[in-house]
């Protein structure tokens, strides 16, 4: 785990990450998964460079009163240990937060909800529990499911606005494994499925995206357990 937070990217306006509100989103490098399917492999790596915190901050002074939220993303962002004090100066400002996180350290999000840090919570379920190393890229003998599902338990009973998202790829699901995800999670208020896209930054060239058919068909298997499932962008 690193001490202090790194940024490698910031996107200065999205009117999507952050649910009803406008925000800046904040990319911080590295991940304690290895998922093949990852639009932001350049970050899993070391970044080729780092802004500045002082940058950081200068910049949302700036926009304070014009955005309303921060998103931050990655990458990991509980891989660092201070992201709570990140966090609350981010949060002195005036801004709301929103956290993407793959739900493997359940002890920091444990952190950030006991100093009420947090406005949203994104969380990414990868796959049922018996494809779920497979999905992140771990080896599946070593692999301990128990953090996510701490994790799931933690966000689900925080009181703060979530979401569960899953994305698809063909080859790594079908009907057994997507029924396997949405159990996880069975009972959530929101779900969203969405559909994997390839670019360049794609560690497996090998994946491809599923139909509308097989999405429309994962999205009924899920429904069955999170009955207001969405698929992302419906």
């Amino acid at each position: 785990m690193d001490r202090y937070i790194k940024i490698s990217g910031i996107q200065k306006l999205t009117l999507l990450d952050f649910p009803e509100h406008t925000a800046a989103t904040l990319f911080v490098p590295g991940c304690n998964f290895r998922c093949p399917f990852c639009h932001n492999s350049e970050l899993l790596g070391e970044a080729p460079e780092y802004y500045d915190e002082a940058e950081i901050f200068a910049f949302l002074k700036k926009r304070a009163g014009v955005l309303e939220g921060v998103c931050i993303t990655g990458g990991e962002p509980t891989l660092y240990s201070d992201l709570d004090r990140f966090i609350a100066e981010i949060r002195s400002l005036g801004y709301k937060i929103k956290l993407d996180t793959n739900g493997f350290r359940p002890d920091a999000l444990r952190t950030l909800y006991s100093e009420s840090l947090l406005d949203y919570v994104a969380m990414d379920i990868k796959n049922s529990p018996e494809r779920y190393a497979e999905t992140v890229g771990l080896d599946p003998v070593r692999f301990d499911i128990s953090p996510v599902t701490e994790s799931i338990e933690l966000i689900r009973a925080s009181g703060v606005p979530y979401e569960f998202r899953t994305t698809i790829a063909e080859q790594l699901f079908d009907g057994q494994s997507m029924a396997g995800a949405a159990r996880m999670i069975a009972g959530a208020d929101r779900y969203y499925l969405q559909k994997f896209v390839m670019r360049d930054t794609v560690p497996s060239k090998t994946l491809t995206a599923p139909t509308d058919d097989t999405m429309a068909h994962y999205l009924s298997i899920a429904q069955e357990f999170v009955p207001n499932a969405k698929l992302r962008g419906d």
